[in-house]
């Protein structure tokens, strides 16, 4: 998969050479590979809109799909799109610049979010929610605009979890953020195939490759936010037990809905002596 001569895309041009470099991108393609094809993301010739904010986990999103699709396994038209929402000091010029000179089809798009939302949302409270729905609506017109069939993002393994405890501590049920879903109009597919991607995975590989680094000056500069809280208990949780984190994401994979509570999921009252576990009374329903 990796590269042995000098024929490789620009996305990876001055890449290290090291050992270590070596096997944190493979780790990276491969895992990302492993959800595309787990999840059933690919129908040959779609179109996919890549978001690109400018972070650490977008860019390796991007070098990611970029690859494979380099190497002839992910048979998509990647177009990669950045949202300017308008932030105070937002440096216009770096993404444009940077995926002209990598030669990635791109689209650049100018929407004022910033500014409802900070007139919307009460003096104290995240911007998060309002945000992300603003956001999202503008990707998903882009989208469909470009011809897209996906709206492709970059969370990883770990915002993975950090949604799952949020829900599970301040929503009150079992839910995360799916590697694939239908939007609610049902005509695209939002995608997250870095799902099985460490968060410190897509820090390391971005710093090593010397991506522009663009921070997020809006929600990251609150403070207070449930999802730091929830990040800081796993991270204490990983210092303790090395490996925990990969251990709860396996188990979100390995989910047995006759060992949970919900009926709508497993018919508890049909279960009865005398009837086989795998008949249908027993079956879980859809």
């Amino acid at each position: 998969m990796l590269d042995k001569t000098d024929d490789i895309h620009p996305l990876f041009a001055g890449a290290p050479r090291t050992t270590e470099f070596r096997k944190l991108r493979k780790r990276i393609i491969r895992e990302t590979r492993e959800a595309v094809d787990r999840y059933g993301m690919v129908r040959r010739g779609d179109r996919w809109l890549v978001c690109l904010s400018g972070g650490k986990d977008s860019y390796t999103l991007l070098a990611a799909l970029i690859e494979l699709q380099w190497r002839g396994v992910l048979p998509v038209d990647l177009l990669a799109c950045n949202l300017d929402q308008g932030q105070p000091g937002f440096p216009a010029t770096v993404l444009p610049e940077f995926l002209e000179r990598m030669g990635v089809p791109h689209r650049i798009e100018y929407r004022d979010t910033y500014s409802i939302v900070t007139d919307k949302v009460p003096a104290g409270r995240t911007y998060c929610a309002l945000c992300s729905r603003l956001r999202r609506g503008n990707l998903y017109r882009v989208a469909r605009e470009e011809g897209c069939s996906a709206v492709v993002l970059g969370h990883h393994r770990d915002d993975i979890l950090e949604t799952f405890f949020l829900n599970l501590f301040h929503g009150g049920k079992i839910a995360t953020m799916p590697p694939k879903l239908l939007n609610d109009e049902g005509d695209l597919t939002v995608l997250r195939p870095l799902a099985h991607v460490a968060e410190a995975d897509c820090a390391r590989f971005a710093q090593a490759m010397g991506y522009p680094i663009i921070p997020c000056d809006l929600c990251g500069s609150q403070d207070g936010l449930q999802r730091q809280a929830i990040k800081a208990m796993l991270d204490g949780w990983e210092a303790r037990s090395p490996g925990r984190r990969a251990k709860m994401f396996s188990a979100l994979s390995q989910v047995r809905p006759s060992h949970l509570l919900d009926p709508a999921l497993f018919d508890f009252a049909a279960l009865a002596p005398g009837i086989p576990l795998d008949s249908p009374a027993n079956d879980a329903k859809d």
